[in-house]
């Protein structure tokens, strides 16, 4: 069965009996990291959604540190080759089985670069994923609003164990607009993430699990360092 700890903002650590990936590692200067990066186990893998630094984070250190890939769209994917680290470029709609999981990306409504001094680089299409261990699937939105083939995307690899959905508004989707992506998607579990960082995404994530259960379903809300074995 594998477990879920909730490190922050976006930043999940699974750990299954394939493996231990970590995905969005922004741990170094999130003022509500519950790791640092020397807590992090051995990973077998990095999953990076976009090239933002509230997401790409700590991901080229600890892919060095650990000789484990970056899995991320083929731009991202090789900046973070120039950098030092293994990885495996991918791209919307693609598939990659490993030993220690499988991996979808999907699309996200979003942006993604990375900041290269006072210059931003092209860092491809921003993406959600899908990691799949033991029979069990996750579903990382990354950042994003709502879009209407989310509906398609929860059909197509249903079932969906655990989506992972940012509710922070600003620069997502806000509370409203993550239920109505839970009911497309149809999850068996909703954990909401991206909020509470910073001033401008702060919201009640208790709110959010109201009216998922409102709606017959079900949201479980993680403290950083809190853990959900699904």
């Amino acid at each position: 069965m594998p477990k879920l700890t909730y490190c922050g903002h976006s930043c999940v650590l699974v750990e299954s009996s394939r493996g231990n990936v970590i995905i969005d590692p922004f741990l170094t200067g999130n003022p509500k990291a519950s790791h640092k990066p020397e807590d992090i186990p051995e990973l077998s893998a990095v999953l990076i959604t976009h090239g933002h630094a509230d997401h790409l984070g700590d991901g080229v250190a600890l892919a060095r540190r650990d000789g484990a890939p970056v899995v991320a769209t083929f731009e991202l994917a090789t900046l973070c080759q120039q950098q030092g680290a293994e990885a495996v470029p991918m791209n919307i709609g693609g598939v990659a089985e490993f030993a220690w999981g499988k991996v979808r990306l999907v699309q996200a409504l979003h942006s993604s670069s990375v900041q290269v001094g006072d210059s931003f680089v092209y860092a491809g299409m921003p993406t959600g994923m899908l990691y799949t261990a033991e029979g069990k699937t996750l579903y990382h939105l990354g950042d994003t609003d709502i879009f209407s083939d989310m509906a398609l995307i929860g059909r197509r690899n249903a079932p969906i164990d655990v989506a992972l959905i940012p509710i922070g508004d600003h620069f997502t989707a806000g509370v409203v607009d993550a239920v109505e992506a839970c009911k497309m998607i149809q999850p068996k579990v909703a954990i909401p993430i991206h909020f509470g960082t910073f001033p401008p995404i702060e919201r009640d994530p208790q709110e959010f699990a109201r009216q998922v259960a409102d709606l017959g379903g079900k949201a479980v809300v993680l403290n950083p360092g809190e853990s959900y074995e699904y």
